[in-house]
């Protein structure tokens, strides 16, 4: 696995292997984040719409929105409002944003519907003000300033000419013909200046921000609520197992070819047997509360192994044994006695190993023994001619493989071979198929052989 990419059918494994474990981290994290919805109060945001007339470019308005959201602002919204606290942590609780129509949208946040639209018609109003006062706007200065009181002279200015206009003789002589038609046309000059201040001048266009109506109550929590509190932190939970899952198994260096089992021995591969899968053959020896939840999350059994393979009939698999005790016959010198090495735990290697010594019965003579991988000891050596060691695939590093040759060589027990022995599916036998109980089984030394082909 640790070279292999990740697929689709390893994640399909981990949910059909370790679905329990994932269903309970995944209850976990959903109440993490319930504890987290408890921890922090639910809040509200209501927004008010701010109109601002003329034509604005994109940075324009960015600028609109730090202003609304500004100390002069906030601080004047707070004041008012006459809440606790100072216009600084209020700023963490407003934002302006503005869209396509030079509409100006902020928004208010706070612990109640009726607060969050208090704050956001306040900000709309106080920004309105504010930008008021900076136009020039507002009717707190001691003087009409700016283009205003230009306006009301230019204004002033035409009353008076029309004033000397209707003074001078009508028409009676030719000076105040000249006069009135002067004065005429420093009315046009007047009126045509003024349009062109008012066209340069973009104060002139943006005055007078309007905001569309007050800020409608909140019906709903700000985002994140409760509810996507708790789904979050189940989900993020579960993907995060699964992560590790597969992270572990990208890290997993544990031999699981017969050429990589061979090599952490350092002895020759005699054979492969097939071992029939049994509901909880694989799961390790173990009682108390601690095995208990560990069986029943499913945390005592490999997940990262891949499924047995269908296996042949009862007469292919005891033929695989029969072959394996032929090559061990044709190895060892009279009288052929072995020391059956099996990994402590390796339930799947105990019984190939309880087999392999039915079918050999006496020729050779097979001794099993178990041995604890993580401080290995084998008993000394009497009168074997070395020792077997019966593994199944995948289950061990190729450290505690090595610490496992290395009891049999402080033993004095050479490694003559090693059995890998494979979980598969058995196929039901049929009853016409079935061997007689009484029939003694003969080595397949004479014709063709009808097991499953050799390993």
């Amino acid at each position: 696995m640790s070279e292999d990419t990740i697929r689709l059918v390893t994640i399909g494994r981990i949910l059909r292997r370790r679905w329990r474990l994932l269903a309970a981290i995944a209850v976990l994290g959903a109440l993490v984040g319930f504890g987290a919805s408890v921890l922090f109060p639910p809040r509200y945001t209501a927004s008010a719409s701010v109109l601002l007339p003329g034509q604005w470019e994109e940075r324009e308005l960015l600028t609109q929105a730090e202003i609304a959201t500004s100390s002069s602002v906030v601080d004047r919204a707070a004041a008012t409002l006459g809440w606790a606290g100072s216009g600084s942590e209020l700023r963490g609780k407003v934002s302006a944003t503005a869209s396509e129509g030079n509409i100006l949208k902020i928004s208010g946040t706070a612990g109640t519907p009726e607060r969050a639209q208090q704050l956001a018609d306040r900000l709309a109003k106080e920004f309105v003000g504010f930008t008021a006062r900076i136009a020039g706007d507002g009717s707190d200065s001691g003087g009409a300033t700016g283009p205003e009181a230009l306006r009301r002279k230019v204004e002033e200015t035409n009353r008076r000419i029309t004033d000397l206009a209707e003074s001078a003789d009508p028409g009676r002589t030719v000076e105040s013909v000249q006069a009135r038609t002067a004065l005429e046309k420093l009315r046009i000059e007047l009126a045509e200046a003024m349009k062109k201040l008012e066209e340069a001048d973009p104060a002139a266009e943006r005055a007078g921000l309007v905001v569309m109506g007050p800020a409608p109550r909140p019906t709903g929590e700000a985002p994140p609520t409760r509810t996507q509190l708790v789904v979050g932190g189940a989900l993020l939970s579960f993907v995060l197992t699964v992560i590790g899952h597969l992270g572990a198994a990208r890290v997993n260096r544990r031999p699981r070819t017969e050429p990589e089992i061979a090599a952490a021995l350092g002895a020759a591969l005699i054979g492969t047997v097939d071992v029939p899968g049994e509901r909880g053959a694989d799961r390790p020896r173990g009682s108390g509360p601690r095995a208990g939840v560990r069986r029943f999350l499913g945390l005592d059994t490999r997940w990262d192994l891949p499924a047995p393979r269908s296996s042949g009939d009862e007469t292919s698999r005891r033929t695989r044994y029969r072959r394996v005790c032929a090559r061990l016959r044709d190895r060892l010198p009279a009288p052929r006695r072995l020391l059956v090495v099996v990994p402590e735990g390796d339930e799947v290697a105990l019984r190939a190993a309880g087999q392999l010594a039915a079918e050999a019965k006496s020729d050779p003579q097979l001794r099993v023994v178990e041995v604890s991988v993580s401080q290995p000891m084998v008993p000394d050596r009497e009168a074997e001619s070395g020792a077997l060691v019966v593994i199944s695939a995948g289950n061990w590093t190729a450290a505690e493989l090595a610490a496992v040759a290395g009891a049999c060589a402080d033993g004095r027990h050479e490694v003559v071979g090693i059995v890998v022995a494979d979980t598969v599916r058995a196929r039901p036998a049929r009853s016409d198929d079935r061997p007689p109980e009484n029939a003694k089984l003969a080595l397949a030394v004479r014709g063709p052989s009808t097991g499953g082909s050799e390993s």
